[in-house]
């Protein structure tokens, strides 16, 4: 059994440990002094305000993950205070993973990078519920009704903030944002050659069976 003596950092035994073997322990502690919050400041508020995605991890109760991507017009993940966040969950494939491992275990990491401007990144680690549309409102009836009907919420998660540090740049790359691709012959085809496609239905819409599963589960040739 490890004993871990810095048991009243920042992260988990297992980091700890991990550390202690490396010789990163002084590195740790002054990152844990400088970056690791408990709450949201001024300017980390500002940044999320301004992000149109982020990256989500989730675990079930046996401690099986999930990592999403969620996306939305800027200001769709919000900043209820300094620490609170909450973001709506739009209709998706149905599987409902995230939701359910949050109804399982709350505890859920989000991860936010700037690729194209400042390109840095934000942690924010917490513990997550789930709230309905109708209760959201309720709670804070100046929520923007969405006039795309695919952004309509089915719930929002609820995250209350336990811990916000940076994900500093020396790795994040460069992207620039393209404009998508019109093409006025191929109607109906995939999203990246016309509107986004929120919410829909559409298989090819959605992208198709791209990575060939549904054709090998029966037997067909991968495209």
């Amino acid at each position: 059994m490890y004993d871990d003596q810095r048991a009243e950092r920042p992260g988990s035994h297992g980091e700890h440990r991990i550390q202690h073997e490396l010789g990163t322990v002084e590195r740790a502690d002054r990152f844990y002094d400088e970056q690791v919050l408990d709450r949201l400041n001024p300017r980390m508020r500002e940044f999320v305000a301004r992000q149109e995605m982020f990256f989500l991890a989730t675990a079930d109760s046996r401690g099986e993950c999930d990592s999403t991507f969620r996306a939305g017009p800027p200001g769709f993940l919000r900043v209820l205070d300094d620490t609170t966040l909450a973001y709506p969950e739009y209709r998706g494939n149905g599987v409902m993973a995230s939701l359910g491992n949050i109804r399982e275990n709350p505890h859920i990491g989000i991860l936010m990078i700037d690729f194209s401007q400042d390109r840095i990144g934000l942690h924010v680690n917490g513990r997550a519920r789930l709230v309905t549309d109708d209760a959201m409102r309720r709670r804070h009836p100046g929520l923007p009704v969405d006039p795309v009907p695919g952004r309509r919420p089915q719930m929002w998660v609820e995250v209350e903030v336990e811990e916000a540090y940076i994900h500093c740049s020396k790795h994040i790359p460069r992207l620039v944002p393209a404009p998508l691709r019109q093409n006025p012959a191929r109607q109906g085809g995939p999203a990246a050659e016309g509107e986004q496609a929120w919410g829909t239905d559409d298989v090819r819409r959605k992208g198709g069976d791209y990575f060939g599963a549904a054709a090998r589960r029966h037997g067909l040739a991968s495209r």
